[in-house]
């Protein structure tokens, strides 16, 4: 993930030339006039979801990370909805990146929303913002806080699967490259931490733990032993957990008490409370629900904002899965 310094000084700029341009475009009352059903609608299709399937609050959730950290450090846009592309002949999308083949889900519902939009407003919202605001009305379905969402982002017209590949955190990584990995999109360490904790919800792959929990030794004994028994040391990749054992469907603080507690399930989880520089961080969440929440919120406010297409850039898709 590490850039050498000539090229991460030119990113660094290239992020703070967009990040204070483009932002400046959104606004909170964008579809007052144009669609004032908008997040109404959005908030009861993610409710049903979220209510059907709890699981689904994650992978909405993930879906917005998953798209504005991809190309949101370069000249190319970050939030705006390229995760949501399938492939065509002419165009490799993003959905069968390694970050996010047989993990990314729920375009399903997001596409039910987009059908619900253009009904009502045809033409009107962006997929990029239903993302983003689906992404804020599944942390409070499953009791989480809430924020303001900026809108009026747009849609892009492609997508990059080298950086889905390259720009993604993965759960193998160690703290400095998840300093790392954040510091390249403009987050600070304290930033990171406080996203991290979205895995207080949602289910991960044997194969993505199962390293930790065969070979690590700085996890809980007894946590070890119950992971194992269903995700043996080969086979079964596809077998789920929960990232946050305690309460895997409730968004509270409860990942960071896992923690201090040696119950990471990935590796990179762990490496947040591992005798670095981000233990003090992750015993202040532990500890305070309210500080969490505050900084989470404040942190998906920056991210919604990382690099989207504004004005007349871009489109606005018919269909979040093609383009126009």
């Amino acid at each position: 993930m590490a850039f050498h310094s000539h090229s991460s000084m030119l990113c660094f700029f290239a992020f703070l030339l967009l990040f204070g341009d483009t932002s400046a475009q959104l606004s909170s009352d964008y579809y007052t006039k144009t669609c004032p059903i908008a997040l109404s609608t959005i908030k009861t299709a993610v409710n049903n979801a979220v209510f059907k399937e709890h699981r689904m609050g994650a992978s909405l959730l993930r879906l917005h990370f998953h798209d504005c950290f991809v190309n949101a450090c370069s000249l190319s846009p970050g939030c705006d909805a390229s995760v949501l592309l399938d492939d065509t002949s002419s165009l490799t999308g993003e959905k069968t990146a390694g970050p996010n083949v047989d993990s990314l889900r729920g375009y399903e519902v997001i596409d039910t929303i987009k059908s619900q939009m253009e009904s009502v407003c045809p033409g009107v919202v962006s997929c990029a913002d239903i993302l983003a605001v689906a992404a804020r009305d599944s942390v409070t379905a499953l009791g989480g806080p809430s924020w303001t969402v900026q809108l009026g982002r747009r849609d892009s017209t492609t997508a990059s699967f080298s950086a889905a590949n390259s720009d993604l955190p993965s759960p193998t990584m160690d703290l400095k490259d998840l300093i790392s990995a954040f510091s390249n999109k403009g987050f600070t360490a304290k930033e990171m931490v406080a996203l991290s904790g979205s895995h207080t919800i949602g289910q991960a792959r044997c194969l993505m733990f199962r390293q930790r929990i065969y070979n690590e030794t700085n996890i809980d004994s007894e946590f070890a032993k119950s992971l194992k028994s269903n995700c043996p040391s080969t086979g079964s990749d596809g077998n789920l957990s929960p990232l946050d054992v305690t309460s895997p469907v409730i968004f509270d603080n409860a990942y960071f008490k896992n923690l201090v507690n040696s119950k990471g399930l990935f590796h990179s989880d762990q490496q947040l409370f591992s005798g670095g520089s981000t233990d003090a961080q992750v015993t202040t969440y532990s500890t305070s629900s309210l500080t969490f929440y505050t900084d989470f919120a404040n942190a998906m406010v920056k991210m919604g904002n990382l690099s989207p297409l504004t004005g007349s850039s871009g489109q606005i898709r018919t269909d979040c899965k093609k383009i126009n």
